[in-house]
């Protein structure tokens, strides 16, 4: 009997319906390990929270973003205002939740717009290599040279103000990082056994791409893009901060830290408490993102 490579490589190779099994198996194996870290808990709840208030905001509070109660001008926290209320005697605490949207929705369209193009970027500098791989690698470089934020900075005064123009400034200025890590995993994954079997069964290059490739360099690249929504989320309030920004009265939250600074000894909590708000929201991304980057390991 006559045995081919392509024969000896199949044989080899994990079936389907194993792999399948294997997976699913490793998907319950990870969510009990999950289950068991209170912390990582904690934090995913808080992000879901944060979240769900960014789309319901009226399910936390009864007051509105623009609601003003002179008589209650500049009072502290307290049971019927969480975090106070400003000079104007709006309540914080509603000002923080409506302000999630236009910040959530910066930090998507920042993370979107790296993921995809920085995703883009990676492929073709791993899987065709040679002059491409030069060529893009070498206008990553030019990027990672500059401060993010100062790249930031430069394409919103070019663009304009606003949420959008933010948005956009800073999806561009991570795409250098999603483009790096992308590149190295299908390195990686380009040389493994099983896509070798692949391309021997007679599988194309776009087959292997699509199905073996892409699947298995996806995992560092989701990390990733968890750990850049906190970094997009400190840019765009950064931004928003210095006044690049949604327009008044919009609460996003770097408008909101930045209106409180005058009144630092006088009403602390203007600025701490969305502050701290902020912090946590991004102290969270980064330790579900760690925790994940542990279970891809």
């Amino acid at each position: 009997m006559t045995v081919t490579i392509a024969d000896v490589v199949t044989e080899d190779a994990p079936r389907p319906a194993e792999e399948a099994g294997g997976r699913r198996a490793n998907l319950v194996a990870n969510l009990v390990q999950l289950a068991r870290k209170p912390v990582f808990l904690l934090a995913t709840l808080y992000v879901l929270f944060v979240i769900v208030s960014a789309f319901r905001p009226k399910l936390f509070t009864s007051f509105g973003p623009y609601d003003t109660y002179p008589e209650s001008a500049a009072q502290a926290p307290s049971a019927q205002h969480l975090f106070g209320t400003d000079i104007y005697g709006r309540d914080l605490w509603t000002r923080v939740l409506y302000g999630s949207p236009l910040t959530i929705k910066a930090t998507l369209i920042a993370v979107g717009i790296a993921l995809v193009v920085g995703l883009g970027l990676g492929i073709l500098a791993g899987f065709f290599g040679g002059l491409i791989d030069a060529v893009l690698m070498r206008i990553i470089d030019v990027l990672l040279a500059i401060p993010g934020l100062l790249l930031a900075l430069s394409i919103v005064t070019a663009l304009g103000y606003g949420t959008i123009p933010v948005a956009v400034a800073v999806g561009v200025a991570i795409i250098p990082g999603f483009a790096r890590t992308t590149r190295a995993e299908v390195l990686r994954v380009k040389t493994l056994p099983y896509v070798e079997a692949a391309r021997a069964g007679g599988a194309s290059w776009g087959r292997v791409l699509l199905r073996h490739i892409l699947p298995n360099s996806w995992g560092p690249v989701a990390v990733l893009a968890v750990l850049d929504a906190g970094v997009a989320i400190i840019a765009i309030a950064s931004l928003s901060f210095l006044g690049f920004g949604a327009a008044p009265p919009a609460a996003e939250w770097g408008t909101l830290i930045a209106d409180g600074r005058n009144y630092l000894v006088t009403a602390w909590w203007l600025s701490l408490l969305p502050g701290v708000f902020v912090a946590l929201l991004v102290l969270g991304l980064n330790h579900i993102s760690k925790t994940l980057q542990e279970l891809t390991r």
